[in-house]
């Protein structure tokens, strides 16, 4: 029995051994998410205000919300324990473990409920659209993450460099940051030139197209598909990353970092470049440098995406499903009255709050209305959304942000990845660990990229070649 019918039956035993919920006046939801505690009051005021907000529309709700974890792992492995056990909230944000619950039925199809709403589906980014339609269970309308490198302005200016437009530009970038005594600490050769936390993905953002890496999937020479993670595209970046490493430019420590210690090395000049996996993140990085800096006029400068020998432009986007995002229960009484929820935050007056905060604390008005953000906005951030079709009263991002953006619309590809059938789980994870496990080892210098060939045999006997014969059935030729 799914869990879901087992839900349901439990449910059903109930009701017929007399036990029903009181009527209330107002409808009680439950929502769940790491980033809404009840601990923390700047949460609790944006849930006040939306619930405030939804009254004056004729929606009286209760939402009440669960506290767990925030941390990513953490708040995943509370969340599935929690939704195991039968707990099933009305809303919930997925941060990973949603497919299992959507194979058991637990999760609500949103197509319907998009189709008819009154901003949601005005408020799609295109990817979203893609995504959607390929898994329709999560919702999650915000720009694609597309990790973009930053330096301090005047770093750069510092080193008398124009910003890096080739693979070439960018690791003579990295060489000048580690040669020059940039921190005024009297030692030159002591500084990375580019740091990172848990694996190279951020620099997969800019550096795969670069080496011919256009998506998930690319045929062989024989014109067969295969995963671009054993192409010769791929072995031309890896051989890339680890000269970097070898020659004291890219942090061979990236694997244990944490996020906030990859932080901390470049507030403190330990690292040169930076990626922000936001435009928001990007302004959150300038804010924390200059708290670390004060008195110094510090500003970012964002590097443009190198040119290589394959070409120009960001990693493409992987469309076959959203990896986090909002979901309802399928087994909800309130379904109607949670779309409303997300219906609002995607609206103008949802965005207003979930993006800008509150009057008096994030921004002022003048008589005139005019919105002017305060230095509180530098770390207040969306809880829900980041809708296509929203414009700040005055610009949120700064001028560096925007760019990042700017950058992001104009270079949107979708990949060709898809969604994978549940018998190749063990698959994709095997061949995760190898394949991350082996780059980790080429950028250390434990392993030599002469060993590219047992990396090929192990990652296809992990589950790659039984993959690539499925990939070929859904890509056809």
């Amino acid at each position: 029995m799914t869990l879901k019918k087992l839900l349901l039956a439990t449910t059903a035993v109930a009701m017929l051994a007399g036990i029903a919920a009181p009527a209330m006046a107002q409808t009680t939801l439950r929502l769940v998410s790491k980033d809404l505690l009840s601990t923390n009051p700047d949460d609790v005021k944006e849930i006040e205000a939306i619930e405030a907000a939804l009254k004056a529309q004729g929606v009286d709700v209760d939402i009440q919300t669960i506290d767990l974890p925030s941390g990513t792992s953490a708040y995943g492995e509370a969340l599935g324990v929690m939704l195991l056990s039968g707990d099933i909230p009305d809303i919930i944000y997925f941060q990973g473990g949603d497919q299992k619950m959507a194979d058991q039925g637990i999760l609500e199809d949103l197509t319907a409920h998009i189709e008819g709403s009154e901003h949601v589906k005005a408020a799609l980014w295109p990817h979203n659209v893609d995504r959607l339609a390929n898994y329709p269970y999560l919702l999650y309308i915000y720009p694609p993450r597309a990790p973009q490198p930053v330096i301090r302005q005047d770093w750069l200016e510092k080193l008398g460099l124009e910003a890096p437009k080739t693979v070439e530009e960018y690791e003579a970038l990295f060489q000048a940051i580690h040669d020059a005594d940039l921190d005024g600490d009297g030692t030159a050769g002591n500084t990375l030139g580019l740091t990172g936390f848990g694996n190279t993905g951020e620099l997969d953002s800019i550096f795969n197209q670069a080496f011919g890496v256009t998506g998930t999937w690319m045929k062989n020479a024989d014109g067969q598909w295969v995963n671009a993670r054993v192409t010769d595209a791929e072995k031309a970046k890896i051989e890339f990353y680890a000269r970097l490493a070898e020659k004291g430019l890219f942090d061979k420590e990236y694997v244990t970092n944490t996020f906030d210690v990859k932080e901390d090395k470049f507030y403190t000049g330990k690292a040169g470049v930076v990626f922000g996996s936001s435009p928001e993140v990007i302004d959150i990085y300038a804010g924390k440098m200059r708290q670390a800096h004060p008195g110094e006029d510090i500003s970012l400068t964002l590097l443009p995406i190198p040119s290589g020998p394959g070409g120009q432009g960001l990693a493409a986007v992987d469309v076959s499903k959203e990896s986090r995002g909002w979901a309802i229960s399928s087994l909800s009484e309130h379904k109607e009255e949670a779309f409303k929820v997300l219906d609002f935050m995607a609206s103008k007056e949802g965005q207003d709050i979930d993006r800008m905060g509150f009057e008096g604390t994030q921004y002022t008005k003048d008589a005139s209305g005019a919105v002017t953000f305060t230095d509180a906005i530098s770390t207040w951030y969306a809880r829900f959304f980041n809708a296509a079709n929203w414009t700040p009263p005055t610009p949120l991002l700064s001028a560096t942000a925007q760019e990042a953006l700017d950058t992001i619309k104009a270079n949107f590809v979708a990949d060709n990845a898809f969604v994978w059938p549940a018998e190749y789980a063990a698959d994709v994870d095997a061949t995760e660990q190898v394949y991350r496990s082996w780059v980790a080892k080429f950028v250390t210098g434990e392993a030599g990229i002469d060993q590219w060939d047992a990396f090929v045999a192990e990652y296809n006997a992990a589950g790659g070649e039984r993959m690539a014969e499925h990939a070929r059935t859904v890509l056809g030729e």
